[in-house]
């Protein structure tokens, strides 16, 4: 659960750098009330159906897009959540779902372009970004933007792993 550290989701100070805002709350996903944290996976969510529904890639295609996002939103992610948390004066502030992103997405890999798959890493994500089972839990203890992101990446991890094992051992999320 994101520490807010403060009693409102308003900065501390008036500064806001404005690509760490933009890439922390993931174009403004962040802001989106109940729940900031869905509503970055939600977008996460969105964004790869898009582009799978949208454009029709080869699985290995999709596969190669999800990786190269993954990449970009944990790179950017660290420095971005490092920035806005800084700027807002809270540990952890729950506008930032850049971690969110790159979590859901890791839930993501390998999954089939279909609403099945698409729900069920969004669910598990969830599940265990709110749980946060060990060392997710932990994670959160590394300074910063590295223990916003990681215990979400932590997270995707478990997600991708029993979602895994779902898909391949319930006959109706292998298609």
């Amino acid at each position: 659960m994101k520490n807010s550290g403060a009693t409102a989701e308003s900065p501390a100070s008036a500064h806001k750098t404005f690509w760490a805002w933009t890439v922390a709350t993931f174009l403004g996903a962040g802001q989106g009330k109940p729940g900031p944290g869905t509503w970055g996976s939600a977008a996460a969510v969105l964004l790869w159906a898009a582009y799978a529904w949208g454009f029709h890639p080869e699985p290995q295609a999709l596969l190669i897009a999800l990786i190269i996002g993954i990449i970009l939103s944990i790179a950017l992610g660290v420095p971005a959540a490092t920035i806005a948390a800084r700027e807002s004066g809270r540990h952890d502030p729950g506008f930032v779902v850049i971690d969110e992103v790159a979590g859901q997405w890791i839930a993501l890999l390998g999954s089939r372009a279909n609403w099945r798959t698409a729900l069920l890493a969004l669910v598990l994500f969830r599940l265990f970004d709110i749980t946060k089972p060990f060392p997710a839990r932990r994670l959160e203890r590394l300074p910063e933007g590295w223990g916003i992101v990681f215990d979400d990446v932590a997270a995707g991890l478990y997600a991708l792993g029993v979602g895994w094992l779902l898909r391949h051992f319930i006959p109706p999320l292998q298609g």
